[in-house]
């Protein structure tokens, strides 16, 4: 086939999602797996979500609200911000690529941290700008000071993702402070908080000052970790109402689905099962850091639900070892760190496995 194709997107590699359970049982002939390699809420989505789910299938007939306007209201008391200052959409996946679009020019410069969600660049790489890229610090921090030393007079925006995925160290806030004192006022910082929830409160950049500030500042946050509700694409951006307007000019009508809409309001609602989730995620990652240790690892410290572990060997050959015995992990050569894996905490009985898994193949592979 003879297609015209532009070099930003011939040039484009596909973003890499992680396999499925039924994929992967089926590619190895295992059953039974258990997957600590997503991120993912071990406890899953709200009661409340499910049951207000279940009752809004019988309207999947009729388009939804294209507005948001009930989950807009509801989430606006929740965190307290204007109604105007939101922006939902298909994930904040969508958010970030509607950023994008709005604001940025073929030829436009935004700088990123390395590693990072990658879907930052691919999507810069779409819309025909240019990436420049910045390694994270000596302790897997992102390093604001040489993030100011690669701005230029092309620069439009900077993502910063707070906590760091995949490593799960956070942006000091004074550290922000200075940052953003010296960044040119007209460049656009987008923090992305998909993991916000898990952090201290007292730890968290205040977003809303600097909205009120009209600093174009914006927040990224999902449904998808703490309320567990990844299937159904879920997410918002937190900014000054005038930036709010461009996104609603360039997204797509009706792209929150209605059982998001319905499922995001009810699981706002469940404190409860929001405290749980975060209590448990905590506890268990406590305990995964603890017993990790005792096998001759060494776990990192994190603000999230997952955490990097050292496991002074090949990564890639103890996720293929581990994978045989149902265990699935995510390594973490393709980030830069080739002894590292990453491990999204489970539930009790979960953890206990991989401790077991991991046990096994440590001695195995002659790692410990």
């Amino acid at each position: 086939m003879k297609l015209k194709v532009a070099h930003n997107i011939s040039t484009l590699v596909p973003y890499p999602p992680g396999k499925p359970i039924e994929e992967l049982e089926r590619e190895y002939g295992i059953s039974g797996s258990i997957k600590l390699a997503s991120n993912e809420n071990a406890w899953g989505p709200s009661p409340r979500a499910v049951e207000a789910i279940k009752e809004a299938l019988q309207n999947l007939h009729r388009y939804p609200d294209g507005s948001c306007y009930y989950l807009t209201q509801s989430l606006a008391r929740k965190i307290g911000v204007k109604p105007e200052e939101i922006v939902f959409g298909n994930g904040s996946n969508e958010l970030i690529g509607l950023l994008i679009a709005a604001f940025l020019q073929p030829g436009e410069d935004v700088v990123t941290s390395h590693p990072t969600f990658l879907m930052y660049q691919k999507l810069v790489q779409v819309q025909g700008g240019s990436n420049t890229v910045v390694e994270l610090s000596a302790d897997m921090r992102h390093d604001l000071k040489a993030i100011l030393g690669a701005v230029s007079p092309k620069t439009r925006m900077i993502f910063l993702d707070n906590p760091n995925n995949p490593t799960g160290t956070i942006i000091d806030r004074h550290e922000f402070a200075s940052f953003m004192e010296q960044l040119p006022q007209d460049i656009i910082v987008v923090l992305d908080e998909a993991y916000v929830d898990f952090m201290a409160p007292e730890l968290r950049i205040d977003v809303l000052d600097y909205i009120r500030r009209s600093r174009p500042v914006a927040a990224l946050r999902t449904f998808s970790k703490a309320y567990g509700l990844s299937g159904l694409r879920l997410g918002y951006g937190i900014m000054h109402a005038e930036m709010a307007g461009y996104l609603h000019r360039v997204r797509q009508p009706f792209n929150v689905n209605s059982l998001a809409q319905v499922g995001g309001v009810a699981a706002l609602e469940d404190d409860e099962h929001y405290r749980m989730t975060l209590q448990k995620s905590r506890e268990g990652i406590a305990w995964l850091s603890k017993e990790v240790a005792k096998l001759g690892c060494r776990p990192m410290g994190t603000h999230t639900n997952f955490f990097l572990i050292d496991v002074k060997g090949d990564s890639r050959q103890l996720y293929e070892h581990m994978l045989h015995q149902g265990v699935i992990i995510r390594p973490m050569e393709a980030y830069g760190y080739p002894e590292y894996i990453r491990i999204t905490v489970g539930r009790a009985e979960e953890n206990q496995r991989f401790i077991a898994a991991l046990a096994n193949s440590l001695k195995e592979l002659g790692y410990a």
